[in-house]
């Protein structure tokens, strides 16, 4: 048992990591209410969350190659804790901004890269491989996690004790990682390009938070487009949405010649791009995001619905997504266990064809309630399908490049692991709520209700409609003075919103999972560490990968 202790101690801090991107979702609705905000806030926080990780993952992988990778994990589990303790001690939004979507992401992208890193340097041949394979069930079982710790805690307890937990676990790590061996060293001479580092993270915020708006601004022609002053932002009637998209895209396309340029004049690039010319990294890279981003939104829209629509707690929301959590546990195990005797690419694929028809059982499923049978099977399936996913994934990016690449490529996957979560929490959540908005008004419309009232809702929904739970909105009608039928009729039509929302959020995640299918075709048809599966190179960027055709 003791050359599995450093990956034991890895696996705690990845544990803590992936964690925090699910546990919050079952409490949106206490923190909305104890910290005087809005699920809209909330949203952009475990947006943003992640898409510090994403934004800044390449560079917590570079400075691991310049202090050393154990070091830089050491650092990073303290900066990490600090934002831990910020966020349980926080008194309104904008502190645990900072805490969590801020100071823990900074802290997590140094640790995550070195974590990949590390395990190529504690661990060779077949224990590589079942090291990779671990930490990639141990990733599934914090998303799983995390809905059902997170419910127990904030019900029983206080949510605030979910992050001082973290605290006590990053503690033990730094306590614990002397052990963990460190074959590169320390403070080595490796240029750091500050022009890399702003394009992209620039770049990624960029797109990420015009996703984030898009259910405020619209997508293309201007909903409710912010202003400065009387001056409307609408540049050439076109939502800000579009603009910021595509400054990002532009950013993103500057950083890659950039990292072109640096190469050419023989300076280390912050990301050698030739490593996209493997096609084996480039799929597992593609599988991962998409995986994340279905993940994430599917953790932040049935959370919502189940809270604010049903007006379920913490930990009632945790047990109606029991069923997905404690599939994806098992078949995170089961797919380590099938690598043995299974290429990747069949293990993959089966995951990715259960995941499309799981999300067309729940969209199915989907009723009022949410507390059908047919439901839960859904959840089970798609908890299947991400556990299978989980268990190869990490294994066939890492295992693409040799060991001097490992904490590059570890940052690569950190940036595609967050870049989708964040995008997936972006994006089905800006469907859901525009939806929401769109539905509302559309039913208040075309209801029995007064045209005074009709007219009251319009304008006060100007600017989009918050999400809130149902039971409120008759409280609400009655205070503005409405009757008790209107009332009634008021909140049944944003009832039948929330629903309807749910609904295309639903569809979009669908769509998401059958794209993702046309990633996997790179993926090993092998079993790893039999034989290699094709005669590409892994050497990474050694040797510059010339790219293959799809």
């Amino acid at each position: 048992m003791r050359k599995w202790t450093v990956v034991s101690i890895l696996g705690a801090a990845q544990f803590v990591m992936v964690l925090d991107g699910t546990v919050m979702n079952v409490s949106i609705s206490t923190v909305v209410k104890d910290l005087d905000t809005t699920v809209s806030a909330m949203q952009a926080a475990i947006t943003f969350y992640a898409l510090t990780m994403a934004a800044f993952m390449l560079l917590g992988a570079k400075l691991g190659d310049v202090w050393g990778r154990r070091r830089a994990f050491v650092v990073g589990s303290i900066v990490y804790a600090v934002g831990s303790l910020t966020t349980a001690l926080s008194p309104n939004i904008g502190t645990l901004f900072l805490g969590w979507s801020v100071i823990e992401g900074l802290g997590a992208v140094l640790v995550i890269p070195a974590i990949a890193a590390l395990i190529a340097d504690n661990y060779t041949g077949r224990d590589r491989i079942t090291s990779y394979a671990v930490i990639g069930a141990i990733s599934g079982a914090a998303v799983a996690a995390g809905p059902l710790i997170g419910g127990f805690v904030t019900t029983y307890f206080d949510w605030r004790y979910v992050f001082v937990s973290e605290v006590v676990i990053m503690a033990v790590v730094v306590v614990f990682s002397r052990k963990i061996v460190d074959t590169t060293g320390s403070a080595r001479r490796v240029h750091i390009d500050v022009w890399s580092v702003f394009l992209s993270a620039a770049g990624l915020v960029s797109v990420v938070f015009g996703m984030l708006q898009s259910k405020v601004w619209g997508w293309i022609i201007p909903l409710h487009p912010p202003q400065i002053g009387d001056v409307t932002i609408a540049p050439l009637s076109i939502s800000m949405t579009t603009w910021l998209i595509l400054l990002g895209a532009v950013l993103l396309v500057a950083f890659a010649r950039r990292q072109r340029h640096l190469i050419d004049r023989g300076k280390a690039p912050l990301l050698d791009m030739s490593l996209f010319g493997i096609r084996r990294l480039r799929s597992g890279l593609s599988v991962l995001g998409a995986q994340y981003a279905i993940i994430a939104g599917l953790f932040f829209m049935v959370p919502v619905y189940l809270q604010m629509t049903l007006g379920l707690d913490a930990l009632q929301t945790g047990i109606r997504i029991f069923p997905l959590s404690i599939s994806l546990i098992l078949f995170s195990i089961v797919g380590t266990r099938l690598a043995t005797i299974w290429s990747p690419r069949r293990i993959v694929r089966l995951g990715q064809v259960i995941l499309v028809a799981s999300t067309v059982v729940l969209l199915g499923a989907i009723d009022p309630e949410l507390g059908n049978v047919i439901f839960t099977i859904g959840m089970f399936a798609a908890g299947t399908a991400l556990g299978l996913l989980a268990s190869q994934l990490g294994n066939v990016t890492m295992s693409s490049v040799s060991e001097d690449k490992s904490s590059e490529v570890g940052g690569m996957q950190g940036v595609f692991q967050n870049l989708g979560s964040s995008l997936g929490t972006a994006l089905v959540g800006s469907v859901m709520i525009s939806i929401l908005a769109v539905s509302f008004t559309g039913a208040v419309s075309t209801s029995t209700l007064p045209t005074s009232v009709q007219q009251q809702v319009e304008e006060a929904t100007q600017g989009g409609v918050q999400i809130i739970p149902v039971a409120s909105v008759q409280d609400i009608a009655v205070k503005a003075g409405l009757d008790a039928a209107d009332a009634q009729t008021l909140t049944a039509a944003y009832s039948e919103a929330q629903l309807k929302a749910l609904r295309v959020a639903l569809v979009a995640l669908i769509i998401l999972a059958l794209g993702s299918l046309a990633f996997s075709r790179g993926i090993p048809g092998q079993v790893l560490g039999r034989k290699p599966d094709d005669a590409e190179t892994t050497t990474g960027a050694a040797q510059k990968a010339t790219p293959e055709s799809s």
